[in-house]
């Protein structure tokens, strides 16, 4: 690309928003965390690059460009921020079932994405698990791991970028590769929503009935052994099928009927808004799963009981009372 093919892409700032904006958003979210703060950390970005469009020489393409800026607004952003977990990574144990709920709603907490709100050309490197790794490293860490491993930026590139040398990068990087490894979950995951096979849709759709009939044992036997169940504002997290089973048995206020499912994608992976029957006899949002698959089983489940989430994946804020699951 030319210098003057790089330029005029500036002359029409609309066009150049719209290009962009979905996967500036992707990794913004990477480095933040949190939905709304990308948000605002892309228009900022595309503030900063619209004041910034007279002196574009055209060195490098308008994305790396934008991608710069972004990176360094991001970095100030997180300047003195607390980093945004999932109850997993707070380092506390599971717990039992019967232990009593501590919800935490003071924690800033990791947030899921919408499938549809954002750009990537791997699904992988959008992955709850990847982007709660993240979280554990110091933010220039972050950006260099993702600039380098995500967006497969040189050493040099992600130097220039950062305002800093080569050995630094490669440093940082080792460094962050040494806590991600730590930290557990890597960009090599297991299926996400876009490639689910035959075998795995039936699961989820087997997964949807089991809840609404609340048929535990059905539920347990979709869980692999060693499931994990978590659900922020709540810190507390539960691993093994069983566990999760006397979990929903026992926790989640729903009957027979009570709880339908209505089908989105989260972070490349499946996701269910599920809701919970009212005393009218309608249904209300009542927490978001994210989940993560292991071959036929479902291995992992982030459930975020805010329910304003909803409206951001294009969910209904009520169920009428006549709906009906399309099982039987």
């Amino acid at each position: 690309m030319t210098t003057s093919e790089t330029t005029s892409e500036l002359t029409d700032f609309d066009a150049l928003t719209q290009r962009y904006q979905r996967e500036l958003l992707a990794h913004c979210y990477r480095m933040s965390g949190s939905v709304h703060e990308a948000e605002d950390l892309v228009q900022e970005t595309l503030l900063r690059a619209w004041r910034a469009s007279d002196g574009f020489e055209g060195r490098s393409s308008v994305r790396t460009w934008l991608y710069r800026i972004a990176t360094n607004v991001c970095l100030t952003n997180l300047e003195g921020r607390p980093r945004r977990p999932l109850p997993t990574g707070l380092g506390a144990p599971d717990q039992q079932a019967g232990d009593p709920l501590d919800s935490q709603p003071e924690i800033p907490w990791l947030e899921p994405i919408p499938d549809a709100a954002v750009q990537v050309e791997e699904k992988d490197t959008i992955r709850l698990a990847f982007v709660a790794a993240l979280q554990h490293l110091p933010a220039r860490q972050r950006a260099v791991l993702v600039l380098r491993d995500v967006l497969r930026w040189t050493a040099a590139e992600t130097a220039e970028a950062l305002d800093t040398t080569v050995a630094a990068v490669n440093s940082a990087l080792q460094r962050a590769h040494a806590q991600i490894d730590k930290a557990g979950p890597t960009v090599d995951a297991p299926s996400s929503a876009g490639d689910l096979d035959d075998r795995q849709q039936q699961l989820l759709t087997e997964y949807v009935e089991a809840f609404w009939r609340k048929d535990i044992d059905r539920i347990v036997s979709l869980l692999a052994a060693d499931a994990t169940w978590e659900m922020p504002p709540f810190s507390g997290w539960y691993s093994g099928a069983a566990t999760i089973g006397t979990l929903v048995d026992t926790r989640c206020p729903g009957g027979s009927h009570d709880m339908p499912m209505l089908r989105t994608s989260a972070n490349g992976q499946p996701a269910f808004g599920l809701y919970m029957r009212t005393p009218e006899g309608d249904f209300v949002p009542f927490h978001l799963q994210v989940l993560e698959l292991d071959g036929d089983r479902v291995a992992h489940v982030s459930a975020f009981f805010d329910v304003d989430m909803f409206r951001r994946f294009g969910l209904p804020d009520r169920i009428p009372a006549d709906w009906q699951t399309a099982q039987p």
